[in-house]
């Protein structure tokens, strides 16, 4: 028997995470996306990363900023995307995010970053459905920019999965 009643509920979860507000919007390829402002601590200029052995091909390494090591997510691998080279534009968000009940700095990986927007309510739609066989789970919501759409991210949930955090 199927319940419909959930899949409804968690489609109301997740539309209820999409909220107004801040968020530092930056590009992967053609895409563009979005993080709450509140979940990003600073955006560094790319820098010698340290591998790390045996760990997930998303997993570029560790830096040391100012202390404390970091772990560095490429966000393109982590998406299935092709690496890119480096470029002047290439920097590290980091960002902090629950993992297992703790608050742990991550850095990601992104093509550039283009600025912050105030995003309001009437602006954001919720995430498409593309049936059972895809998650969607990462993605708080689409906003609508003008002509454009940035996909806003759940940015806990895009690191959820990544074995060498926990």
């Amino acid at each position: 028997m199927v319940d419909h009643g959930s899949s409804a509920t968690s489609l109301e979860n997740r539309n209820a995470r999409a909220k107004a507000g801040l968020y530092l919007t930056f590009a992967l390829g053609q895409e563009e996306f979005g993080l709450e402002i509140l979940k990003v601590k600073e955006i560094i200029g790319y820098q010698d990363i340290t591998s790390v052995p045996q760990t997930p091909i998303e997993v570029k390494g560790v830096i040391n900023l100012r202390g404390q090591v970091i772990p560095i997510i490429n966000l393109r691998v982590r998406f299935g995307m092709d690496e890119k080279e480096v470029t002047e534009q290439t920097c590290i968000i980091v960002v902090e995010v629950e993992l297992d009940g703790n608050n742990t700095q991550v850095g990601i990986i992104v093509d550039n970053v283009s600025e912050v927007l105030d995003i309001q309510e009437a602006q954001i739609e919720p995430s498409p459905e593309f049936g059972n066989q895809v998650n969607t789970d990462f993605i708080l919501g689409m906003g609508k920019i003008g002509e454009n759409v940035k996909i806003l991210l759940d940015i806990d949930q895009v690191l959820a999965g990544t074995q060498f955090l926990r």
